[in-house]
């Protein structure tokens, strides 16, 4: 049976709770995740790296089965929701922490 490759999806402020999900998904679920990088430097980004970072997320959600997205209390940030339409667009299973109803 084929593994699912699923890339997470969420704002850096739920960096923990992105952590778990990731290796709860690894270890329960047996889905290989494809994360996001930590924001680890102790600056903005400027507006270039934040678009090649949305170009490069796009290429992970690409090489993906899925997206789980980590909208925890319900949100969703901005760059969330293109990300979001992007794997709707792409035919992309959409997985979320919370129910969305």
């Amino acid at each position: 049976m084929k593994k699912k490759v699923v890339t997470i999806c969420g704002s850096v402020r739920f960096w923990s709770k992105i952590q778990e999900m990731s290796e709860r998904l690894e270890l329960e679920n047996k889905y290989a995740v494809i994360g996001i990088i930590p924001h680890v430097m102790d600056r903005d980004f400027t507006e270039y790296e934040k678009d090649l970072l949305g170009e490069l997320h796009k290429i992970k959600i690409d090489l993906s089965d899925a997206i789980f997205v980590v909208n925890v209390d319900g949100y969703i940030g901005e760059s969330v929701k293109n990300e979001i339409e992007y794997a709707k667009q792409k035919g992309k299973e959409i997985i979320y922490l919370e129910n969305t109803n």
